[in-house]
Protein backbone atom coordinates (compact mmCIF):
# COMPACT_ATOMS: atom_id res chain seq x y z
CA UNK A 1 0.00 0.00 0.00
CA UNK A 2 2.84 2.40 0.83
CA UNK A 3 4.51 1.66 -2.47
CA UNK A 4 1.37 1.95 -4.55
CA UNK A 5 -0.25 4.97 -2.93
CA UNK A 6 2.72 7.03 -1.74
CA UNK A 7 5.22 6.02 -4.37
CA UNK A 8 7.84 4.91 -1.83
CA UNK A 9 10.52 2.41 -2.62
CA UNK A 10 10.22 -1.13 -1.35
CA UNK A 11 13.18 -0.68 1.00
CA UNK A 12 11.72 2.52 2.54
CA UNK A 13 8.24 1.01 2.83
CA UNK A 14 9.57 -2.10 4.62
CA UNK A 15 11.59 0.10 6.94
CA UNK A 16 8.52 2.13 7.90
CA UNK A 17 6.31 -0.96 8.29
CA UNK A 18 8.97 -2.86 10.24
CA UNK A 19 8.91 -5.85 7.87
CA UNK A 20 11.75 -7.77 6.27
CA UNK A 21 12.05 -7.32 2.54
CA UNK A 22 11.78 -11.08 2.03
CA UNK A 23 8.15 -10.95 3.10
CA UNK A 24 7.35 -9.03 -0.06
CA UNK A 25 8.70 -11.84 -2.22
CA UNK A 26 6.95 -14.73 -0.43
CA UNK A 27 4.37 -16.45 -2.63
CA UNK A 28 1.67 -18.17 -0.55
CA UNK A 29 1.05 -21.76 -1.54
CA UNK A 30 -2.37 -23.27 -1.17
CA UNK A 31 -2.68 -26.72 0.29
CA UNK A 32 -3.16 -29.54 -2.14
CA UNK A 33 -6.69 -30.13 -0.88
CA UNK A 34 -7.63 -26.45 -0.97
CA UNK A 35 -9.85 -26.54 -4.07
CA UNK A 36 -11.58 -29.72 -3.00
CA UNK A 37 -12.17 -28.28 0.46
CA UNK A 38 -13.59 -25.05 -0.94
CA UNK A 39 -15.92 -27.01 -3.19
CA UNK A 40 -17.11 -29.05 -0.20
CA UNK A 41 -17.78 -25.88 1.81
CA UNK A 42 -19.87 -24.50 -1.03
CA UNK A 43 -21.87 -27.72 -1.13
CA UNK A 44 -22.53 -27.56 2.62
CA UNK A 45 -23.64 -23.93 2.34
CA UNK A 46 -26.01 -24.73 -0.53
CA UNK A 47 -27.48 -27.69 1.34
CA UNK A 48 -27.74 -25.89 4.69
CA UNK A 49 -28.13 -22.16 3.97
CA UNK A 50 -28.75 -21.33 7.64
CA UNK A 51 -25.46 -22.88 8.78
CA UNK A 52 -22.35 -20.89 9.67
CA UNK A 53 -18.72 -21.90 9.48
CA UNK A 54 -18.77 -23.57 12.92
CA UNK A 55 -21.37 -26.14 11.93
CA UNK A 56 -19.66 -26.56 8.56
CA UNK A 57 -16.39 -27.27 10.39
CA UNK A 58 -18.13 -29.85 12.56
CA UNK A 59 -19.55 -31.54 9.46
CA UNK A 60 -16.10 -31.64 7.83
CA UNK A 61 -14.51 -33.16 10.95
CA UNK A 62 -17.32 -35.72 11.05
CA UNK A 63 -16.57 -36.60 7.44
CA UNK A 64 -12.88 -37.21 8.27
CA UNK A 65 -11.27 -33.94 7.19
CA UNK A 66 -8.23 -32.80 9.14
CA UNK A 67 -8.87 -29.07 9.26
CA UNK A 68 -8.47 -26.35 11.83
CA UNK A 69 -11.51 -24.26 12.74
CA UNK A 70 -9.63 -21.05 11.89
CA UNK A 71 -8.80 -22.32 8.43
CA UNK A 72 -12.40 -23.30 7.91
CA UNK A 73 -13.46 -19.80 8.94
CA UNK A 74 -10.94 -18.19 6.57
CA UNK A 75 -12.01 -20.28 3.60
CA UNK A 76 -15.66 -19.74 4.46
CA UNK A 77 -15.18 -15.98 4.33
CA UNK A 78 -13.05 -16.06 1.19
CA UNK A 79 -15.79 -17.97 -0.57
CA UNK A 80 -18.36 -15.40 0.56
CA UNK A 81 -20.47 -18.01 2.33
CA UNK A 82 -22.48 -15.90 4.75
CA UNK A 83 -25.67 -16.79 6.54
CA UNK A 84 -28.36 -14.75 4.73
CA UNK A 85 -30.49 -12.36 6.75
CA UNK A 86 -33.84 -13.74 7.77
CA UNK A 87 -36.67 -12.73 5.51
CA UNK A 88 -40.01 -11.76 6.91
CA UNK A 89 -42.68 -14.34 6.24
CA UNK A 90 -45.04 -13.38 3.50
CA UNK A 91 -48.57 -13.08 4.71
CA UNK A 92 -51.36 -14.45 2.58
CA UNK A 93 -53.68 -11.66 1.51
CA UNK A 94 -57.34 -11.95 0.68
CA UNK A 95 -58.53 -11.25 -2.84
CA UNK A 96 -61.53 -8.97 -3.11
CA UNK A 97 -64.25 -10.41 -5.30
CA UNK A 98 -65.97 -7.05 -5.83
CA UNK A 99 -64.85 -4.23 -8.07
CA UNK A 100 -63.74 -0.97 -6.48
CA UNK A 101 -63.66 -2.49 -2.99
CA UNK A 102 -62.07 0.65 -1.60
CA UNK A 103 -64.99 2.80 -2.88
CA UNK A 104 -67.71 0.37 -1.78
CA UNK A 105 -70.37 2.14 0.27
CA UNK A 106 -73.44 0.68 1.89
CA UNK A 107 -76.70 1.89 0.38
CA UNK A 108 -79.29 -0.19 2.26
CA UNK A 109 -79.53 -2.64 5.17
CA UNK A 110 -77.60 -5.88 4.73
CA UNK A 111 -75.69 -4.39 1.83
CA UNK A 112 -72.28 -4.44 3.54
CA UNK A 113 -71.33 -6.24 6.73
CA UNK A 114 -68.02 -5.34 8.39
CA UNK A 115 -66.09 -7.90 10.43
CA UNK A 116 -63.18 -7.60 12.85
CA UNK A 117 -61.69 -9.21 15.95
CA UNK A 118 -60.73 -7.86 19.36
CA UNK A 119 -58.67 -9.42 22.14
CA UNK A 120 -58.94 -9.27 25.91
CA UNK A 121 -58.40 -11.59 28.85
CA UNK A 122 -60.18 -12.87 31.94
CA UNK A 123 -59.01 -12.31 35.50
CA UNK A 124 -56.91 -15.50 35.39
CA UNK A 125 -54.93 -14.19 32.40
CA UNK A 126 -56.50 -16.46 29.79
CA UNK A 127 -57.17 -14.96 26.39
CA UNK A 128 -60.54 -13.81 25.09
CA UNK A 129 -61.39 -13.22 21.45
CA UNK A 130 -64.38 -11.15 20.33
CA UNK A 131 -65.85 -11.28 16.82
CA UNK A 132 -67.72 -8.08 15.97
CA UNK A 133 -70.07 -7.82 12.99
CA UNK A 134 -71.65 -4.48 12.04
CA UNK A 135 -74.15 -3.48 9.36
CA UNK A 136 -72.49 -0.47 7.74
CA UNK A 137 -75.77 1.13 6.69
CA UNK A 138 -77.84 0.91 9.88
CA UNK A 139 -74.77 0.72 12.17
CA UNK A 140 -76.42 -2.17 13.99
CA UNK A 141 -74.15 -4.45 15.98
CA UNK A 142 -75.15 -7.79 14.54
CA UNK A 143 -72.82 -9.89 16.69
CA UNK A 144 -70.22 -9.62 19.44
CA UNK A 145 -69.37 -13.28 19.87
CA UNK A 146 -66.85 -14.03 22.61
CA UNK A 147 -64.77 -17.19 22.99
CA UNK A 148 -61.32 -18.32 24.01
CA UNK A 149 -60.43 -18.84 20.38
CA UNK A 150 -62.36 -18.07 17.21
CA UNK A 151 -61.32 -20.04 14.16
CA UNK A 152 -62.35 -19.62 10.55
CA UNK A 153 -65.01 -22.32 10.97
CA UNK A 154 -66.40 -20.52 14.03
CA UNK A 155 -66.51 -17.28 12.01
CA UNK A 156 -68.48 -19.00 9.27
CA UNK A 157 -70.85 -20.49 11.86
CA UNK A 158 -71.46 -17.02 13.30
CA UNK A 159 -72.22 -15.59 9.87
CA UNK A 160 -74.55 -18.46 9.09
CA UNK A 161 -76.38 -17.86 12.36
CA UNK A 162 -76.82 -14.18 11.51
CA UNK A 163 -78.18 -15.08 8.10
CA UNK A 164 -80.75 -17.31 9.77
CA UNK A 165 -81.74 -14.58 12.21
CA UNK A 166 -82.07 -11.83 9.60
CA UNK A 167 -83.42 -13.97 6.79
CA UNK A 168 -80.94 -12.69 4.23
CA UNK A 169 -77.29 -12.84 3.31
CA UNK A 170 -75.13 -9.74 2.94
CA UNK A 171 -74.15 -8.67 -0.54
CA UNK A 172 -70.63 -7.79 0.61
CA UNK A 173 -68.45 -8.32 3.66
CA UNK A 174 -65.61 -5.96 4.45
CA UNK A 175 -62.72 -7.20 6.59
CA UNK A 176 -58.96 -7.18 6.98
CA UNK A 177 -56.45 -9.87 6.02
CA UNK A 178 -56.47 -11.82 9.28
CA UNK A 179 -55.88 -15.57 9.03
CA UNK A 180 -59.46 -16.33 10.09
CA UNK A 181 -60.84 -14.05 7.37
CA UNK A 182 -58.64 -15.22 4.48
CA UNK A 183 -59.09 -18.93 5.15
CA UNK A 184 -60.72 -21.20 2.61
CA UNK A 185 -63.67 -21.81 4.94
CA UNK A 186 -64.84 -18.21 4.71
CA UNK A 187 -64.14 -18.03 0.97
CA UNK A 188 -66.22 -21.15 0.37
CA UNK A 189 -69.07 -19.73 2.43
CA UNK A 190 -69.00 -16.46 0.49
CA UNK A 191 -68.97 -18.35 -2.78
CA UNK A 192 -71.91 -20.53 -1.73
CA UNK A 193 -73.96 -17.60 -0.44
CA UNK A 194 -73.01 -15.38 -3.41
CA UNK A 195 -71.48 -12.79 -1.08
CA UNK A 196 -68.65 -10.65 -2.38
CA UNK A 197 -65.55 -9.97 -0.29
CA UNK A 198 -63.93 -6.55 0.09
CA UNK A 199 -60.56 -6.91 1.78
CA UNK A 200 -58.79 -3.78 2.96
CA UNK A 201 -55.10 -3.24 2.30
CA UNK A 202 -52.67 -4.56 4.94
CA UNK A 203 -51.98 -2.04 7.67
CA UNK A 204 -54.84 0.23 6.60
CA UNK A 205 -57.54 0.02 9.29
CA UNK A 206 -58.96 3.36 8.15
CA UNK A 207 -60.34 1.54 5.10
CA UNK A 208 -62.73 -0.28 7.46
CA UNK A 209 -63.89 2.74 9.49
CA UNK A 210 -67.30 1.56 10.71
CA UNK A 211 -66.05 -1.56 12.46
CA UNK A 212 -63.02 0.29 13.84
CA UNK A 213 -65.31 2.93 15.32
CA UNK A 214 -67.47 0.21 16.84
CA UNK A 215 -64.37 -1.56 18.21
CA UNK A 216 -63.30 1.66 19.91
CA UNK A 217 -66.76 1.94 21.51
CA UNK A 218 -66.59 -1.66 22.76
CA UNK A 219 -63.08 -1.12 24.12
CA UNK A 220 -63.99 2.14 25.86
CA UNK A 221 -67.30 1.06 27.40
CA UNK A 222 -66.79 -2.65 28.06
CA UNK A 223 -63.34 -4.17 27.70
CA UNK A 224 -61.45 -1.39 29.50
CA UNK A 225 -64.06 -1.19 32.25
CA UNK A 226 -65.10 -4.74 33.09
CA UNK A 227 -62.90 -7.36 34.74
CA UNK A 228 -64.26 -10.67 33.51
CA UNK A 229 -64.09 -13.52 36.02
CA UNK A 230 -64.93 -16.15 33.40
CA UNK A 231 -65.78 -16.63 29.76
CA UNK A 232 -69.51 -16.97 30.55
CA UNK A 233 -69.50 -13.60 32.32
CA UNK A 234 -67.79 -11.94 29.35
CA UNK A 235 -70.33 -13.42 26.94
CA UNK A 236 -73.27 -12.26 29.08
CA UNK A 237 -71.94 -8.71 29.54
CA UNK A 238 -71.14 -8.29 25.84
CA UNK A 239 -74.56 -9.61 24.82
CA UNK A 240 -76.34 -7.20 27.21
CA UNK A 241 -74.22 -4.27 26.08
CA UNK A 242 -74.85 -5.05 22.39
CA UNK A 243 -78.61 -5.16 22.95
CA UNK A 244 -78.49 -1.83 24.74
CA UNK A 245 -76.28 -0.34 22.04
CA UNK A 246 -78.68 -1.27 19.25
CA UNK A 247 -81.77 -0.14 21.12
CA UNK A 248 -80.64 2.97 22.94
CA UNK A 249 -77.33 4.34 21.69
CA UNK A 250 -77.89 7.69 19.89
CA UNK A 251 -75.71 7.65 16.79
CA UNK A 252 -74.58 11.01 15.41
CA UNK A 253 -74.41 9.71 11.84
CA UNK A 254 -78.05 8.60 12.10
CA UNK A 255 -79.41 11.92 13.28
CA UNK A 256 -79.02 10.86 16.94
CA UNK A 257 -81.26 7.86 16.37
CA UNK A 258 -80.38 4.45 17.73
CA UNK A 259 -79.39 1.85 15.12
CA UNK A 260 -82.49 -0.26 15.74
CA UNK A 261 -84.81 2.76 15.53
CA UNK A 262 -83.16 3.96 12.33
CA UNK A 263 -83.48 0.49 10.78
CA UNK A 264 -87.16 0.31 11.73
CA UNK A 265 -87.89 3.72 10.21
CA UNK A 266 -85.99 2.84 7.06
CA UNK A 267 -88.07 -0.30 6.68
CA UNK A 268 -91.27 1.65 7.37
CA UNK A 269 -90.58 4.21 4.65
CA UNK A 270 -89.01 1.76 2.24
CA UNK A 271 -91.83 -0.75 2.64
CA UNK A 272 -89.79 -3.81 1.68
CA UNK A 273 -88.81 -6.80 3.81
CA UNK A 274 -85.21 -7.72 4.36
CA UNK A 275 -84.85 -10.41 1.74
CA UNK A 276 -82.02 -10.97 -0.66
CA UNK A 277 -83.00 -9.93 -4.15
CA UNK A 278 -82.34 -12.28 -7.05
CA UNK A 279 -79.45 -11.42 -9.36
CA UNK A 280 -80.29 -8.65 -11.81
CA UNK A 281 -80.55 -4.87 -12.04
CA UNK A 282 -81.30 -3.25 -8.71
CA UNK A 283 -83.72 -0.38 -8.26
CA UNK A 284 -82.75 2.68 -6.29
CA UNK A 285 -84.05 2.36 -2.71
CA UNK A 286 -86.82 4.77 -1.80
CA UNK A 287 -85.04 5.81 1.37
CA UNK A 288 -81.31 6.17 1.30
CA UNK A 289 -79.16 7.51 4.09
CA UNK A 290 -77.17 10.52 2.87
CA UNK A 291 -73.45 10.94 3.46
CA UNK A 292 -74.12 13.04 6.56
CA UNK A 293 -76.84 12.60 9.14
CA UNK A 294 -80.60 12.32 8.69
CA UNK A 295 -80.99 15.73 10.29
CA UNK A 296 -78.78 17.34 7.62
CA UNK A 297 -80.63 15.49 4.89
CA UNK A 298 -84.01 16.55 6.22
CA UNK A 299 -82.89 20.15 6.14
CA UNK A 300 -81.73 19.71 2.55
CA UNK A 301 -85.07 18.07 1.66
CA UNK A 302 -83.68 15.05 -0.25
CA UNK A 303 -83.66 12.22 2.29
CA UNK A 304 -86.74 10.47 0.92
CA UNK A 305 -87.32 9.95 -2.75
CA UNK A 306 -90.91 9.93 -4.12
CA UNK A 307 -92.63 6.61 -4.57
CA UNK A 308 -93.59 5.58 -8.10
CA UNK A 309 -97.25 5.04 -7.07
CA UNK A 310 -97.83 7.61 -4.38
CA UNK A 311 -95.59 10.45 -3.17
CA UNK A 312 -94.65 10.22 0.44
CA UNK A 313 -96.24 13.11 2.26
CA UNK A 314 -93.89 13.21 5.20
CA UNK A 315 -90.22 12.68 5.85
CA UNK A 316 -88.49 10.97 8.70
CA UNK A 317 -89.74 12.50 11.92
CA UNK A 318 -86.64 13.25 13.95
Amino acid sequence: MLVQRLGLSERRACEIAGQHRSTQRHEPREACDGQVLRARLREISADKPRWGYRRAHARLVEEGWSINRKRCQRLWREEGLRVPARKRKRRRLGESSTDAAGRLRAGRPDHVWALDFQSDETADGRQLRVLNVVDEFTREALASDCARSITADATVAALQRLVGERGTTPEHIRCDNGPELTANALRDWCRASKTSTAYIEPGSPWQNPYIESFNARVRDEVLDVELFASLAEAQLILADWRAGYNAGHPHSALGMLSPARFAARWQEHNGKPRTRRPPGPRATPRCARPPGSLREASEAGDTLQPDTDQALSSKVDL
